[in-house]
């Protein structure tokens, strides 16, 4: 299990401009899902028999990897994924958006819950590095989160426009969920997102033996936040306008 969050260091690392292609996902033969608004009769969701299990939004999880499959490293050096593992995971960058390959462990810090406190998670933290509209501390059992790295001289997040409540897009497998920017961590580890997050994705959830090693893909754009950031719906539409802004970039 990795070390829980980290308070954000302060200095930024320089961008290295080589360029680097993440490690390969399998492009599957998708029938993702559709907002409602989008399945009507005659609609291009409707003509392709897409399901709503696998999709949020209208962008495909295929589209998503294709575009993001070769960046530029933008962190001075490599992450590990958990404590002890090999620092082979960088951070890149594309025109509207940092991304990064690895794994995904669960953060269950936050507001205490049935699924999130001390008993279930031997280090659980009842703080997040952001809080909700109202100042109270993010819910990791409600919220779909991901966590990215405290601000050190290998990458700082804040450098490269990434911020509390920005969009990310979480690709595993067949499906993408949109999630927000609700935590930080420690400064050398990276692949980590809340208990709603991991269960939405159908990946184990229990924060002491839950979580995946299979290659999951977070895409964060660098456009405007979710407001607020507790609303996962507005999180979804913004996520969906971002991402296909992402797509249609050269």
């Amino acid at each position: 299990m990795r070390t829980r969050t980290a308070a954000l260091a302060v200095t930024a690392g320089a961008a290295l401009l080589a360029p680097v292609t993440l490690p390969a996902v399998a492009l599957p033969q998708l029938r993702e899902a559709h907002p409602e608004s989008l399945m009507a009769k005659g609609s291009p969701a409707a003509r392709e028999g897409w399901s709503r299990s696998s999709m949020e939004g209208s962008v495909r999880a295929a589209d998503l990897l294709a575009k993001a499959g070769s960046c530029r490293q933008i962190s001075r050096g490599k992450y590990r994924t958990d404590d002890g593992a090999r620092a082979n995971i960088p951070v890149c960058g594309k025109r509207g958006a940092v991304l990064w390959k690895a794994d995904m462990d669960i953060d269950c810090d936050g507001q205490v819950s049935k699924a999130c406190n001390r008993r279930t998670d031997p280090l659980f933290f009842h703080a997040t590095a952001f809080q909700q509209s109202d100042g109270r501390e993010l819910s990791a059992e409600r919220l779909p989160y991901i966590v990215v790295p405290g601000a050190s001289r290998r990458w700082n997040h804040a450098a490269h426009g990434i911020k509390a409540g920005s969009v990310a897009a979480v690709i595993h497998r067949d499906k993408v969920l949109y999630a927000v920017v609700g935590d930080t961590g420690p400064t050398d580890l990276i692949g980590e997102a809340s208990y709603a997050a991991a269960k939405a994705l159908g990946i184990r959830a229990d924060p002491r033996t839950g979580g995946t090693d299979d290659g999951v893909t977070y895409v964060v754009f660098k456009g405007p936040a979710a407001s607020p950031i507790e609303s996962h719906r507005a999180a979804v539409a913004r996520g969906d306008a971002l991402a296909r802004q992402f797509l249609r970039q050269n």
